[in-house]
């Protein structure tokens, strides 16, 4: 008679088990069965908040990272979703939201000397980084106009994406150069006239020698340095030698 009541019992736990089993797991799926949600659009959002709503929706979130740092967008903001909005899935989908790395990836500055300029830029640009001042330095040789001359940040140093540099850029400068003139032919004239000549050339006279001769006009002109013809910087002094005669 005990035996019979315990088996009774044990029965009736397991086949209330069974009701409890059929009504909380196998009827809810079978009645959910080909039910379907659209999963809504949390791009852009903060990720708690997209976490919330997509909870809302019968959904759940899985964070990721996105492979490449992306500058100016915050590591909290969902930048992609997958599946994407609008999609039909099943309720309690994981959807995954891809947010951007939170550490800054480190790179090597390369070395911009000799470089022209344009083509550091578009190096920096790849780089993320931000050019904030160019300097112009003067160079004669026409090698070196529109290079990098200098950088503020040495080559091979280690910096995070969006770091700062300036460059010094070298500028051709073109030589000045004084004009030339031509030494106006003196010889055989009077001091007096040879003077008037040499200023009139632009030039100067300065000392003025004198040789002896009984043969030669007195008081012209028998020499003159820089000779006649001869090109040389305006202003220069032009010295001549004159005849006297002896006394």
């Amino acid at each position: 008679m005990k035996k019979t009541a315990v088996w009774a019992g044990v029965v009736a736990v397991i086949t209330g088990a069974s009701v409890l089993f059929m009504d909380k797991v196998v009827m809810p799926g079978y009645t959910r069965h080909g039910e379907e949600v659209t999963v809504p659009d949390v791009e852009q959002m903060a990720y708690d908040e997209a976490a919330a709503t997509l909870a809302k929706a019968g959904l759940s979130a899985r964070k990721t990272y996105n492979v490449r740092y992306i500058r100016d967008v915050d590591s909290t903001t969902v930048i992609v979703q997958r599946p994407a909005a609008g999609s039909a899935v099943k309720p309690g989908r994981r959807v995954a939201l891809v947010v951007n790395k939170q550490e800054k990836p480190l790179f090597s500055v390369p070395d911009f000397y000799g470089k022209p300029l344009d083509e550091v830029r578009r190096t920096l640009q790849r780089f993320d980084m931000t050019l904030t001042e160019v300097q112009e330095q003067a160079v004669y040789d026409v090698g070196e106009d529109g290079r990098v001359l200098g950088q503020s940040v040495p080559p091979s140093t280690q910096v995070t994406y969006g770091a700062s540099i300036s460059l010094v850029v070298g500028r051709i400068q073109e030589q000045q150069q004084v004009a030339q003139v031509s030494v106006p032919n003196v010889l055989g004239l009077l001091l007096d006239d040879a003077r008037e000549e040499i200023l009139g050339a632009g030039l100067n006279t300065g000392n003025v020698m004198y040789e002896y001769s009984s043969l030669l006009v007195p008081n012209t002109v028998i020499n003159q340095k820089p000779a006649a013809n001869t090109l040389t910087d305006r202003g220069r002094v032009v010295e001549l030698t004159i005849v006297i005669t002896p006394d």
